[in-house]
């Protein structure tokens, strides 16, 4: 396991991420020049919302919305054996060409030549698939990858040579051959960028503790997402979601594209905002399933309510409400960047999660809900909270963390910053306020009682 940072090491990095966070008073310049238009694609199990603040990031200097585009791959978790179908996953061959339709309208729609293309894990391994096999070199002008296992997350040439994730496997084996006289693994006639932690992602760890095998060799190291043929950077104590997420990825990613720093260094916040996004959950067509779903969950109802900041207490009726149809949409909402928001979603089969998040900064179409199913072990619970980092880990002691009084919060380790969430099960179902606080950032929400299939979550913007 990876050496835990020291204080003054913390310090700093803390310091710098909260300096990425301040706002500004008006959007900087855009860079000179045209502005391509870039398609990010998020990783495995994972949707377009958690792109949501580099999008800010992006449009806080200059970039207009119109020309940032999220994929949302409808079934995005991969499946065990690429080779078989597997109902509600999706192979490799399929992410391609999902992918590849996706670049067509945004060219269509922009009428640029070439997009820019940002990756994250698995989505990396998307992009290096369309660019090598689905004609995407004559459409992608950079690629950036964040975190992407370029070499498996272990590589074994025996066992399961099926997974996508296997260094020694068929895929990333062609991935990789050599190209050109200098042996690239990176596709020629673009220009490419890989962004890795030092030794904090943990799908590039050594030991294959965070893949369910403690003590074993996984064959990988840290330098696991580096390419031959590409400029590789590397930032230090950033976890496997910041490599693609996180205010220094994003500043990396800038200086790539433009030739330059941005200009803004945070996100500069909107009077008002206007909020939409999808509703999903689990199962291919949302039956009962495992793997988590981008398809939009028709049935099921969202409430937004606004809250007090410090008691996580609702301030009056609701804002908003509606029954979601085919398309999974729940918006368009419009409040102001200051307000802190209740978001209640309810759909058959599901548990009624009460999601509080800190205010929104910016508008945003990718204010993503995904339905959550009651655990067996929550059902014996009082009342049942969980705290959320989607766009990052939880490090201890790299963060500041705190999760109603505890530090650290249950169920996160010391060492490698591999787990995003932590949940408190309270014996007491009488109502009242629960916060959490991450780097500066702090959510207040409310308990609801399990007995009626009522649960909380405090879900982080940073």
């Amino acid at each position: 396991m990876p050496t835990p940072l020291t204080n003054s090491r913390r310090g700093l990095l803390i310091a710098a991420a909260a300096s990425f966070m301040l706002t500004a008073c008006a959007n900087a310049p855009a860079p000179a020049g045209p502005l391509p238009p870039i398609v990010f694609v998020h990783g495995n199990g994972d949707s377009a919302a958690l792109w949501l603040t580099t999008l800010w990031r992006f449009e806080s200097n200059g970039w207009p919305r119109e020309r940032l585009h999220a994929v949302d791959v409808p079934y995005p978790q991969s499946r065990d054996d690429d080779t078989k179908p597997q109902p509600g996953r999706s192979g490799t061959a399929e992410n391609a060409g999902y992918l590849s339709a996706e670049i067509d309208r945004v060219l269509r729609n922009t009428g640029a030549a070439r997009v820019v293309l940002v990756a994250n894990s698995r989505g990396g391994l998307t992009a290096r698939n369309y660019i090598a096999n689905f004609g995407g070199a004559a459409k992608v002008s950079h690629a950036v990858l964040g975190g992407t296992p370029n070499h498996g997350v272990y590589a074994d040439p025996v066992n399961r040579l099926g997974s996508e994730f296997n260094g020694a496997g068929p895929f990333i084996t062609a991935l990789n051959a050599p190209k050109g006289p200098a042996g690239a693994e990176a596709s020629p006639g673009v220009t490419w960028l890989t962004i890795r932690s030092d030794n904090n992602d943990k799908y590039a760890q050594p030991d294959g503790v965070w893949i369910g095998a403690k003590g074993t060799p996984t064959n990988v190291s840290f330098d696991g997402p580096a390419l031959r043929g590409a400029e590789n950077i590397v930032i230090a104590g950033i976890d496997h979601r910041e490599t693609a997420f996180g205010p220094q990825a994003f500043a990396a990613m800038h200086r790539f594209i433009t030739g330059r720093e941005p200009a803004a260094a945070g996100v500069v916040a909107e009077a008002r905002v206007v909020l939409d996004g999808m509703v999903s959950g689990y199962g291919e067509g949302n039956l009962q399933g495992a793997a988590p779903s981008n398809v939009g969950l028709a049935g099921a109802v969202v409430e937004v309510y606004a809250t007090q900041a410090d008691t996580g207490e609702r301030t009056g009726a609701a804002l908003h409400r509606k029954t979601i149809a085919a398309d999974g949409r729940w918006g368009p909402l419009a409040v102001a960047s200051t307000a802190t928001l209740e978001f209640v979603l309810s759909a058959p089969g599901y548990g009624t999660t009460h999601i509080y998040r800190s205010p929104h900064r910016r508008g945003s179409n990718l204010v993503h809900l995904r339905a959550e199913r009651v655990a067996d072990a929550d059902k014996a619970a009082g009342a049942v909270v969980t705290l959320t980092r989607p766009r990052g880990y939880f490090g201890v002691p790299r963060d500041r963390i705190a999760f109603d009084g505890q530090s650290p919060p249950p169920g996160v380790p010391t060492g490698v910053a591999g787990v995003s969430s932590s949940k408190i099960r309270l014996p007491d179902a009488a109502p009242r306020s629960v916060a959490a606080e991450f780097n500066g950032e702090r959510v207040v929400g409310r308990t609801w009682p399990m007995a009626n299939g009522e649960v909380t979550t405090l879900e982080l913007t940073f």
